[in-house]
């Protein structure tokens, strides 16, 4: 096939850190990101957890010491980042499984499922949120 005869098509490259920012990510993807940076954000608290846990076993003056450490707002802030984390990660997870079983693998029914994700993991989270910091 001679060089006009080709027809024109879309080249698609790879962006830049400089496009990244005006990039429209499909609620699908931005569902998949965040899977992955709540199971890093998991894996890199789970040292600091299991120290906490062993700690606060020890002894009932050492549980008394944590309880008061968690008492902290910014403590609990990062409770409630670990614990959104957990509540992503497993909807997601469980997402990523059926998908894994070719279900709901077309456009419509991914975006319904990545919207699903959100749906049942906030509230979760916001429930959480609202027993951490008092509310009942």
């Amino acid at each position: 096939m001679s060089e006009a005869a080709k027809p024109n098509r879309p080249q698609f490259r790879n962006i830049n850190i400089a496009q990244i920012v005006g990039y429209r990510l499909p609620l699908a993807g931005i569902i998949s990101i965040l899977h992955r940076i709540s199971g890093l954000l998991m894996f890199l608290l789970l040292p600091f957890i299991l120290f906490m846990l062993d700690k606060s076993l020890v002894s009932e003056s050492s549980f008394d010491y944590f309880k008061g450490f968690t008492s902290g707002w910014f403590v609990k802030l990062v409770i409630l980042a670990l614990s959104w984390a957990y509540l992503h990660h497993f909807c997601a997870g469980i997402r990523h499984l059926v998908m894994d079983n070719h279900i709901g693998l077309s456009k419509e029914s991914a975006r319904k499922s990545a919207a699903s994700v959100l749906i049942i993991s906030l509230p979760l989270a916001l429930i959480v949120a609202l027993k951490l910091f008092g509310a009942f």
